[in-house]
Parts: structure tokens; C-alpha cells; sequence
């Protein structure tokens, strides 16, 4: 069994959140508390110890409730209030004065790119959006509530706290609880749904407490194979090694379009060998790969080439007719032309 993170074994009083100067208790759950994380699995557990909830695709948040002052805390631990206000309002009008949601935010109907577009600097913009496309606040877990903290007692209990939770009067559309099954069967028909922000399932352990940072839960996703045509790749500027191989399809109008890339882990050595005679070639000729990794917000290098070569990739999410995350490279096909590799794969 992991050991539980010091900071959960022994409480300790939370930073001042900012705007917070009443001499009010302040949480004893630090705002630096990491999110649970969860552990990729090819097959869901089952079981009657297991919890199945849907997997969105959306910003992970912890969201905390002290006093006044609400603080919606991304998985890297930046504050997302200007992004989001809508649901930062909305927890600052329930009732319940202190409390620590676990949750995801999402803006229903709408693709990730839209909830990308809340990342902007202008205040202006934000509002426009938030205006336009509402985001939501789906909770699957209460850390902290008016009593105390709850992150030492088991899922089932923290389960049956955040039911009862959000039952207080004054919650708004702002925030949903996610729904949820004890049957991997129902779980399982919820894939259905990938289309509308589902992103897959989650599998809980109802006898767990909450492990900060740790992978205590199981993911499960359904991945689809696409053979597409390798364009170009992004360089690291620090070693001149390849980071990601760049793929696209074509699309009706005969153009090459970018579809997504696969991350070079395995036999990198061998891997970028191959498309060295093919360097300074025609690459992308329709849509193509940003300029900046949305992940480091670092300006990426691309090296187009001739495409000629040939992969079939893995992709568990694929959305607008590009890859949502990044791919596995499973095998290249040298046995399928490159014009063959169309874009009705993902459409």
C-alpha cells in the first residue's frame, strides 16, 4: 500500500488564498494538494469494490470554497478564475462556506478546442465566451466539506458526502455531479457518448482514501488504428533529437492535412534514421501542425519531409478530424501507398 503524502497524514493550515483576510479557520487542505491520477488499463476492473464513472474531456480542477474566496486550481497548479468566472461564481453562491471539490471543467456540447479558447489574455474575450459557451463544473469528489476533511475516509464514504453535498441550496447549473454506476456494463455503453466529451471511464476503488498525486484509479479507453503518412517532425533544439513524428491524410481536395503526431519513446535511435533522405520535402500542404506545444507553450521546431512513409497509429480519441491526444506507432506499412491514407478514417 502507498504511503499517504505527509501533508495528508499531518494537515497542516492552507496558504491565504488571496482576498481571504477575515480571521475566519481557513481549510486544512493545502492548496497545493495534487489531484488523484489514474492508471491506463486495457479491460475495466470489476467487481462490487469499483465505482464507474465517465472520463471527460475537459480541465481537471480542484476547486476550494473558504469564506468568501473560491480558487479553481488546475492539474499543474494554476489558478484558472479569470478563465472560468462563471464557475467560480457559481461555488461562491452555495451555501456551504468551506468546503474542496474535486471535479472536471467542460463546456457541454462544445469540443476541447472550444474550451481551449478560455485561455486567452484578454479579459474581454473570456467574458464574450463565457457568455456564449457556459462551462460546468462536474464534480466526482468532496475532499473537505464545513466539518472537516474527508480525504482519509474511503471512496464510498467521500461518495455518499458529495450526493448529500450537492443537495445544498444554492448550487446552480454551474456545477454537475457526474453521474455514475457500480455495473461496468452500463459504464461500458457510456462510450456511446465519446462524440458529446466523454473521453472514456473510470474505475474507483470504493475503499480507498484520496491519494494526492498517486494512480489509484483505472482508466479505460477505446483506441482506434488510423494509417497515416508520415510529413514532418518536431525537433528538440537542446539534443537535434527527434520529440514527435507529425502524420496526415488526405482530405477531398487532394491536400495533405495534419491529423496528429506519436511522442518517439521506443527504438528512437533506429526511428530517426528513417526519415533523414527524406528531410526539407513538400511536408504538410493543407492544415498543419501550430507552432507552439500547447503543453509548454514553447515554440516547437518543424522539419517537413517528402511524404512517403507510411504508419499505422493507435488513437484513443479522435475529434474534429484530429487526433485529441498523441498516437502509438504501432508498425509502418510499406505495403500501402501514401494517396491511400485518406481522411474518412477520422471523419
Amino acid at each position: 500500500m502507498k504511503r499517504i503524502r505527509r501533508e495528508l497524514a499531518q494537515p497542516t493550515q492552507a496558504p491565504a488564498v488571496a482576498g481571504n483576510t477575515k480571521s475566519e479557520p481557513v481549510l486544512t487542505i493545502p492548496l497545493s494538494l495534487k489531484p488523484m491520477e489514474a492508471e491506463q488499463v486495457d479491460e475495466l476492473p470489476r467487481g462490487r469494490g469499483w465505482l464507474y464513472e465517465p472520463k471527460y474531456d475537459g480541465f481537471r480542477c480542484i476547486a476550494f470554497r473558504d469564506g468568501g474566496t473560491v480558487h479553481l486550481q488546475s492539474k499543474k497548479q494554476k489558478s484558472l478564475n479569470r478563465y472560468f468566472p462563471e464557475v467560480a461564481a457559481g461555488l461562491a453562491r452555495v451555501k456551504a462556506e468551506r468546503f474542496v471539490l474535486d471535479g472536471e471543467i467542460v463546456i457541454p456540447g462544445q469540443s476541447f478546442e472550444t474550451l481551449q479558447l478560455r485561455l486567452h489574455p484578454a479579459a474581454s474575450r473570456i467574458a464574450e465566451l463565457s457568455g456564449k459557451f457556459p462551462a460546468r463544473l462536474i464534480v466526482f469528489d468532496l475532499l473537505a466539506g464545513d466539518s472537516g476533511p474527508l480525504i482519509a475516509h474511503p471512496f464510498a464514504d467521500r461518495r455518499a458526502a458529495l450526493k448529500a453535498f450537492v443537495k445544498t441550496p444554492g448550487f446552480s447549473q454551474a456545477i454537475v455531479l457526474s453521474k455514475a454506476t457500480r455495473i461496468a456494463g452500463e459504464a461500458l455503453n457510456w462510450l456511446s457518448e465519446r462524440g458529446h466529451g466523454l473521453d472514456g471511464i473510470v474505475a474507483k476503488p470504493l475503499d480507498q482514501p484520496y491519494w494526492a498525486g498517486e494512480r489509484v484509479m483505472q482508466k479505460f479507453k477505446i483506441w482506434r488504428t488510423v494509417d497515416a503518412v508520415l510529413a514532418g517532425y518536431y525537433q528538440d533544439d537542446a539534443t537535434g533529437t527527434i520529440d514527435s513524428l507529425l502524420f496526415g491524410l488526405y482530405g477531398d481536395d487532394g491536400l495533405l492535412h495534419f491529423v496528429g503526431h506519436c511522442r518517439v519513446y521506443n527504438d528512437a535511435a533506429d526511428i530517426a534514421k528513417l526519415p533523414q533522405p527524406l528531410k526539407d520535402g513538400s511536408g504538410f500542404t493543407g492544415r498543419a501542425p501550430g507552432g507552439k506545444s500547447r503543453w509548454t507553450g514553447k515554440k516547437q521546431k518543424m522539419v517537413s519531409l517528402e511524404p512517403r512513409l507510411v504508419a499505422e497509429l493507435s488513437a484513443d480519441h479522435i475529434a474534429d478530424g484530429k487526433f485529441r491526444h498523441g498516437s502509438r506507432l504501432i508498425r509502418w506499412r510499406t505495403d500501402k501507398a501514401p494517396e491511400d491514407c485518406t481522411i474518412d478514417q477520422v471523419s
